[in-house]
């Protein structure tokens, strides 16, 4: 097996010099691979569990990878989209411009790019993330101490970029769509040289929406290369610019029920949006990734990445005049409204290295690797309000007729904001100790150091928090085919979120626990996996409703801290050839939480997912597929009845039933250069709610379809 230098260098030379090259190959093969382990719906190796050089049967966690021809088949374009089609991430849409994740129960918010990152800012994410720069997406579930040792043992997301091919190739692709939708891509990779390689990824995506007065705007240009200055070692840098602009995005969402209790019901369209509602996301990232054999058994690797981010938004939201009274049932009336403009700048700067190699002893042959790294993410961002005209808005129609047409508001009340610091250092050390040919040891751990500085909303964020994050993990190849494992680490990360007094929740801890088996079923075609896990974390921030802000006077979420949460269950997953000319993953995911209610009521614990596609052998050309997505019954508690209503008193509950929902493709390769593909999500036109994550919710799409255009050459 060749490394990715082996690969970017040789493949490029001439037969001659490939035969020197080859001279050099053991010491290049102690350089990472990324990616080349590639089949289908199959990913044989990783890069996000472990620095060192694991495949992912001899991982001792689950881990999902969403490949390139699943993303293309299903056309999976931006974040959102491939993560709910994945094996375990709920995918929590509480407005359509800022997006939560759950796995297991708990929050992820361990998104790296890489391998490299910071957790989220509060959690979330914001605007539309194209998918197109990234080669795969790798989702190691449960906690990921080694590797990231802050953020909530969940699951980690690791965007894995593309880099340049070992042939000049390329592709241009035109998309159409539901609600006038329109894409264009284009991937063009050259080799320039022996040593030099180049690769540039565009994009131009441009929608509106089946909700009223929603659209979005997005651009992304990426250029990336690799160069080879030495038989042993590799230089990839590039850079990305991203750029989302929306109009009439949600900030908040529905109100679910009436005064009386009953449920609301609106059509999947509603907006509570302004006319002049806005959110804009601007990005760029710049990275550098040094690999060098150092010698044949050892290899270094040192990466940077550099992120920029600015945001601007004008902000509307809607809410009950009088909570008692609720929405009438009559009439529908009794919101009212205020605005906001927020604007968001971060920078975050993250290095890392690592030397990493193989030794012998005993008999046996042992890997182990040893790196330190630094990371700052500062941001600042900026609150102002219109209170004069704020709760001075007029009382909103009913949400049936609510057309977003109000005044723009005079945005000179009440500037609030952040200004925080937040720096991370630490070092890491794991080792794989083979102690006979079939049972093999991981041990190691990570020492983490959070330190923040600043205000927030008038909130002293300070903060200083160590602490050393073990790893243990155990693999026993059963048989050439079968390899049983167990895996314990832990996480830690320091809170954001604020309590009724809007004092900053305690430290976020979990305990992670997993046993499992890994088989290489049909010739190797495909990996079954199956994992039974048991995951506590104390200090966990569940809504408690909102609070007025004594410094802006504003009902904001506020949360509780939760001692004893614990989820426990199993996981089950087949990806890969599963019959000749039937590709596909199907997962199948279910845990039990217990120690909070209301995280039990919005989670849901039973949850599906499966995408195949069929090649049939007598029509080679053509390509058949559909994925389901299926979750159980979630719930809400939002109160009770206010005392005008004859059944005062009764708990309003808001209810998401169980529901699945069906997409379908196909492609047909007219040609080695022209393919054609369409694509229908939501086949059956399920109506249901995105999320209860909080009391506020919306509807997801209806049934809509696309039709795609690829040219290759």
């Amino acid at each position: 097996m060749l490394s990715r230098v082996a690969v970017a260098v040789s493949l490029a030379l001439t037969p001659q010099a490939f035969a020197v090259e080859m001279q050099t190959i053991e010491a290049m093969e102690r350089l990472e691979i990324r990616g080349e382990q590639q089949s289908g719906y199959l990913s044989k190796e990783q890069q996000s569990a472990s620095r060192l050089e694991l495949s992912i049967k001899e991982t001792p966690q689950s881990v999902t990878v969403i490949t390139a021809e699943k993303m293309k088949d299903f056309a999976l374009n931006d974040l959102n989209s491939a993560l709910e089609n994945s094996a375990t991430i709920n995918v929590e849409q509480v407005e359509s411009d800022r997006t939560y994740f759950t796995s297991r129960g708990f929050a992820v918010n361990n998104f790296q790019i890489d391998g490299l990152g910071l957790p989220l800012i509060n959690d979330n994410t914001h605007g539309r993330v194209d998918a197109a720069l990234y080669e795969r997406i790798e989702i190691v579930h449960g906690a990921n101490g080694v590797m990231t040792g802050i953020g909530s043992p969940s699951a980690t997301v690791n965007l894995v970029r593309k880099r340049p091919k070992s042939e000049t190739q390329g592709y241009v692709s035109a998309t159409a769509g539901s609600w006038s939708s329109f894409r264009l891509e284009g991937d063009y990779s050259v080799v320039v040289n022996d040593a030099f390689r180049v690769r540039a990824v565009v994009v131009a995506d441009d929608r509106e929406s089946y909700l009223d007065r929603y659209a979005n705007k997005s651009q992304v240009f990426y250029a990336v290369a690799d160069y080879a200055p030495t038989n042993n070692t590799l230089i990839t840098f590039g850079h990305s610019e991203t750029n989302s602009e929306t109009d009439g995005n949600l900030w908040g969402a529905l109100t679910l029920y009436y005064g009386d209790g009953t449920p609301t019901n609106f059509d999947r369209s509603t907006n509570i949006a302004a006319d002049w509602s806005e959110w804009n996301v601007k990005e760029s990232r710049s990275f550098i990734d040094l690999e060098t054999a150092l010698n044949d058994h050892w290899s270094l690797r040192v990466a940077y990445n550099r992120v920029r981010t600015d945001e601007d938004s004008h902000l509307f939201y809607t809410y009950l005049a009088d909570p008692a009274a609720g929405l009438d049932p009559e009439t529908g009336l009794g919101l009212i409204g205020y605005a906001s403009e927020y604007d968001l700048d971060d920078k975050q700067d993250t290095i890392d290295a690592y030397v990493n190699g193989n030794f012998s002893a005993f008999g046996q042959e042992h890997q182990v690797v040893v790196g330190a790294s630094y990371a700052r993410l500062d941001y600042i961002d900026t609150s102002l309000y219109d209170f004069h005209t704020g709760n001075g808005f007029p009382a909103l129609p009913a949400l049936e007729d609510w057309n977003g047409n109000t005044p723009f508001p005079e945005f000179t009340d009440g500037l609030t904001g952040s200004t925080i610091d937040n720096t991370q250092r630490a070092v890491y050390a794991q080792a794989r100790f083979s102690l006979t040919d079939d049972l093999k040891v991981l041990a190691g751990g990570r020492y983490n150091n959070f330190e923040t500085q600043g205000f927030g909303y008038g909130v002293d964020n300070s903060r200083d928090e160590s602490k050393f994050v073990p790893y243990f993990g155990l693999t026993y190849a059963l048989t050439d085919a079968v390899t049983a494992y167990g895996s314990y680490t832990e996480t830690f990360m320091a809170q954001n979120l604020r309590d009724e007094n809007f004092e900053r929740l305690p430290a976020l801890t979990g305990k992670s626990s997993e046993v499992g088996f890994k088989a290489d079923l049909f010739d190797g075609g495909a990996l079954l996996s199956a994992a039974y896990f048991n995951v506590q974390q104390e200090n966990l921030g569940v809504g408690a409703g909102e609070s007025v802000n004594p410094e802006t006077g504003v009902p904001e979420p506020v949360y509780r801290a939760v001692d004893g949460i614990e989820s426990k269950g199993f996981e089950v997953e087949l990806a890969g050839e599963i019959l000749p000319g039937l590709q596909g993953n199907v997962a199948v995911t279910s845990f039990q939480i217990d120690g909070d209610q209301l995280v039990e009521d919005y989670t849901p614990e039973n949850l599906f997912r499966s995408s195949l596609t069929y090649r049939p052998a007598a029509m080679d050309k053509l390509k058949l597929g559909a994925t389901y997505i299926w979750q159980d019954k979630i719930s809400r508690v939002q109160g009770t009845v206010g005392p005008s209503y004859a059944n005062a008193g009764e708990t309003i509950v808001t209810t998401q039933d169980a529901y699945g929902r069906l997409n379908l493709m196909a492609s047909y390769q007219v040609n080695d250069a022209v393919l054609v593909s369409v694509n229908v999500n939501n086949a059956t036109d399920e109506k249901y709610l995105n999320s209860l994550l909080w009391a506020q919710g919306y509807y997801g799409a209806e049934r809509n379809f696309s039709a795609n255009l690829t040219y290759a050459f």
